[in-house]
């Protein structure tokens, strides 16, 4: 049998060191010899495990004790002293390695995080909600009726009839959690007996069979902010299921859902609208009258309109989340040629295209030189 290296050697401190310099001896060789730095180094990792174990070992007090009086021989045959309180043995690995640090060691023992901190929170719940592009823009109060986990009215969430009471768990002792030994570590899980609540109720609900809540339909009012865009998600902290029998609820989350418009077209903070517009007016000029959010407003037309050119109208465009400035309506020219002519109109119309020369039609004159030079 190989002799164990001294635990005190393998961090590198003195055996007067204090607890904070062998914790800080302990991170400076976690974070050289980590798994997830050394990929596929097998030595590292052997000496990962052998670091971590005397690190186990000197920051417990009484392990500490244990070992400096006889040596690895303390822990043969009877096994290490178990702890009479629960210590998360990853968190050293959390605070040197972040929040993601403790992944070799859970994933190497089969241990899932989730399961060390087990909560009795109530789920998230989810809610898509459609509106119109008016609600959209000036925001909107809204009541919606779900179905959900709610507090029982029957025992006020507590999860026993009235009365009676909870007893602590003889597995757990009221800790919510049991202690299994894997080698060097010892594994906390929740309770299967009392499902990590620490407790065991002695005469449970009958309305809510001892969950402190049942399935109600809830009226929630939701608050829409003015500029609010297509699948922005709102939520609503503590409106989602309730938790076990008093834990915290979960949130509800608003999905929000713009239909379309009959007559604007978003486009970030930018509206569009397609405007209608005869052909005299795009030709002569003029003034016409144009739809917004907030109601109407009137555009100048320069003579010579083309089919297709944008015309910007400052500040009738949406609220923007994100600054005091509004955003801009966009309105597309769109010239309409009539479909039907009378004979004095058809009379007129002859005459005009008589009149007209290439020289007050621009971009036919330019198509018509290109095609030219085509054929050549």
């Amino acid at each position: 049998m190989a002799t164990k290296r001294d635990y005190y050697e393998l961090l590198g401190v003195s055996r007067n060191s204090n607890a904070e310099e062998i914790k800080k001896a302990y991170r400076k060789l976690a974070i050289k010899y980590h798994p997830d730095k050394n990929p596929g180094d097998k030595a590292a990792e052997e000496h990962f495990k052998e670091i971590s174990e005397a690190y186990e070992v000197l920051s417990d007090p009484e392990k500490r004790a244990a070992y400096d009086r006889f040596g690895p021989d303390a822990f043969r045959g009877g096994g290490m002293p178990r702890e009479t309180t629960f210590h998360d043995p990853f968190e050293i690995f959390r605070e040197v390695f972040g929040a993601g640090g403790g992944n070799f060691f859970e994933s190497f023992f089969g241990v899932e995080a989730s399961e060390l901190n087990a909560r009795d929170r109530g789920s998230d719940l989810r809610y898509d909600l459609e509106i119109s592009l008016e609600e959209a823009a000036f925001g909107a109060e809204k009541t919606i009726s779900i179905r959900k986990l709610a507090t029982c009215k029957a025992c006020g969430g507590t999860g026993s009839e009235t009365g009676s009471r909870a007893k602590i768990c003889p597995s757990c002792r009221g800790q919510g959690q049991v202690v299994s030994s894997r080698g060097i570590f010892q594994i906390s899980r929740t309770c299967p007996a009392c499902n990590g609540v620490g407790t065991i109720l002695e005469n449970p609900c009958r309305q809510c069979h001892g969950e402190g809540r049942t399935t109600q339909s809830t009226e929630i009012p939701i608050k829409i902010p003015a500029g609010v865009d297509d699948g922005v998600r709102l939520r609503s902290p503590g409106k989602g299921d309730a938790g076990f029998r008093g834990g915290q609820p979960g949130d509800l989350y608003i999905v929000i859902h713009i239909k379309p418009h009959e007559i604007f077209e978003r486009e970030g903070s930018d509206l569009i609208c397609e405007m209608p517009m005869t052909f005299a007016t795009a030709a002569l000029g003029g003034e016409i009258e144009v739809p917004t959010l907030s109601g109407k407003a009137m555009l100048k037309i320069p003579p010579g309109t083309q089919s297709g050119t944008l015309f910007k109208l400052k500040g009738h465009g949406m609220p923007n989340l994100k600054s005091d400035t509004p955003g801009n309506l966009l309105v597309r020219a769109k010239i309409e040629v009539p479909t039907k002519l009378n004979a004095e109109q058809r009379r007129k119309l002859i005459e005009f295209q008589d009149l007209c020369n290439h020289d007050n039609q621009p971009i036919l004159q330019r198509f018509l030189e290109k095609a030219r030079a085509f054929f050549k």
